[in-house]
């Protein structure tokens, strides 16, 4: 069991509405330093949600939810100070079109951390090289196959050095064959010690580097547990129906 000091993430009864619509309701979920997540359930499941309320893209209206410390109130200060702790990979890349490779992954260490042009450059190129695409440093996003796209958000998040790293089904945009480019690079940094909360369908990845696996449902975690004791013999009469469609 891990020491309060190494707890990263933290949701206590969290809950959040859209107009009637319940997204959330009383999730609680506490995630350590070095843990790799794995947030799976059907579409509308509140799995993007959550980690969007992490990241205070979305505020949650009741419950606590504390992020590196930093409880988040749906203040300013504490939206700020959250996002320069976390890094978010998006579905659809959400690069910069007007900006090269690496000026996407410059400006916000210059702009929020305040490093220097040079600083900020060989921290763009060092992450740029743990994605494996340092020759794409001068390209334009739309010179890029997907795949490498995807990279270069992963590489840009990284160059705020997150204490969490947030993804969003980052491979559901992609073509099959750049699924693999894309999950390689996440296998890398889970490996590497980062501590990762990934909403994915791409459960071979979950087998492989996850230390628990969530499984949600109308806004609910309805389990929690390993990767083998999740896959092999869910509790939940909902997540065996899941995981036959999925898995078929």
């Amino acid at each position: 069991m891990a020491d309060i000091d190494d707890t990263v993430v933290e949701a206590r009864k969290v809950c959040k509405f859209f107009g009637k619509f319940q997204a959330l309701a009383d999730v609680d979920l506490k995630v350590s330093k070095g843990e790799t997540i794995v947030v799976c359930g059907p579409s509308g499941s509140g799995k993007s949600t959550l980690i969007r309320c992490i990241n205070a893209l979305e505020q949650h209206q009741s419950g606590d939810l504390v992020v590196c410390g930093i409880p988040l109130s749906g203040t300013r200060a504490s939206i700020d100070a959250v996002r320069r702790r976390t890094g978010m990979v998006f579905q659809n890349f959400n690069l910069f079109p007007h900006m090269t490779v690496i000026e996407n992954c410059m400006i916000a260490p210059m702009k929020v951390k305040g490093m220097s042009r040079d600083e900020a450059r060989a921290t763009a190129e060092r992450f740029l090289k743990r994605v494996h695409i340092p020759e794409q440093a001068d390209k334009y996003p739309i010179q890029l196959s997907g795949g490498q796209q995807q990279r270069v958000a992963i590489a840009r998040a990284l160059s705020m050095s997150p204490d969490v790293m947030l993804f969003d089904e980052p491979t559901s945009a992609l073509d099959p064959e750049m699924v693999r480019e894309v999950l390689d690079t996440m296998v890398e940094l889970a490996q590497g010690g980062a501590t990762m909360i990934c909403v994915t369908h791409e459960m071979n990845f979950a087998r492989q580097v996850a230390d628990r696996v969530i499984f949600m449902d109308r806004g609910a975690i309805i389990e929690a547990g390993e990767p083998e004791a999740f896959f092999s013999a869910p509790r939940s009469e909902r997540a065996r129906e899941f995981l036959a469609q999925i898995l078929h």
